[in-house]
């Protein structure tokens, strides 16, 4: 019997990343950039312009030496499943003029074609997360320096003028799917299909998969009374889940301001 959650069926693929465990060490950035063929620039201290489908951020809890305490936010694309404001789809999609991104419900994922794309970045104006990227240039992969030998053939690198994004490495599910129906299976196995990020991560601080199915440990994760999501107040529903045990935590991703957790008194009548 196929699982359904909300207006989707099938499958809806997820991911949990645990902040008590992330060391900000950035293999998680590295791996991403390599398995997706994100192009480098020959200068990579311009921030504005480099692109980096999973950034790290580092985050405090403001207090001075020796009270500091430090978490860091991998972020890829949230992969959201409305715009906040009850539509049934991420505000991305529902403002691209060239129908270049959509919401896939048959397994969650909000996808990118940039053969459609013409660079007009009102899904980059219109993501709250800060996770699509815009094509300055085209792909810089100089031989000389090797960049060129670590390309994949299973991802289109892309051109200049399109905006660009994390996929959860959706070429991964294709070759997935691929063997699957090669060896006569309808579904594919929990730890067939992970993204990249995922595998590389030295300390498993990021766990993967369907977040339909009450199986997979990540589904179990995102239901833990740890877990919560980046601005959740805005109600896009990411499909990305953190884990942290500090309650500053919690509350610094929401975007909370100073003087907002005062505790409240509760009367009955």
């Amino acid at each position: 019997m196929e699982k359904e959650h909300g207006r989707g069926k099938h499958h809806k693929y997820g991911m949990v990343i645990d902040l008590d465990k992330c060391t900000g060490c950035g293999t998680c950035m590295t791996a991403c950039a390599a398995e997706n063929n994100v192009s480098v620039r020959s200068d990579e201290s311009d921030k504005e312009r480099s692109i980096t489908w999973m950034q790290l951020y580092k985050v405090t809890n403001g207090k001075e030496f020796p009270e500091t305490e430090v978490s860091y936010f991998p972020r890829p694309c949230m992969h959201c499943d409305e715009d906040g404001r009850g539509g049934h789809h991420p505000s991305c999609v529902s403002v691209c003029v060239a129908t270049a991104t959509k919401l896939d419900h048959n397994t969650g994922i909000v996808s990118q074609i940039y053969t459609r794309c013409i660079g007009c970045r009102y899904c980059q104006a219109a993501c709250p997360y800060h996770a699509r990227y815009f094509n300055w240039w085209d792909a810089y992969f100089p031989k000389g320096k090797g960049l060129d030998r670590y390309l994949s053939p299973e991802v289109s690198p892309r051109m200049r003028g399109v905006v660009e994004k994390c996929s959860f490495c959706h070429h991964r599910l294709m070759r997935a799917k691929t063997q699957a129906y090669a060896e006569g299976r309808r579904e594919i196995e929990e730890d067939e299909y992970i993204t990249a990020c995922t595998e590389a991560c030295p300390v498993q601080a990021i766990t993967f998969g369907d977040l339909n199915n009450p199986e997979h440990k990540v589904s179990k994760l995102s239901k833990s009374r740890n877990a919560f999501r980046l601005l959740e107040h805005l109600n896009t529903k990411p499909k990305v889940f953190y884990l942290s045990t500090k309650d500053w935590v919690r509350k610094l991703a929401d975007n909370y301001l100073p003087g907002q957790f005062k505790p409240t008194t509760r009367t009955t009548g």
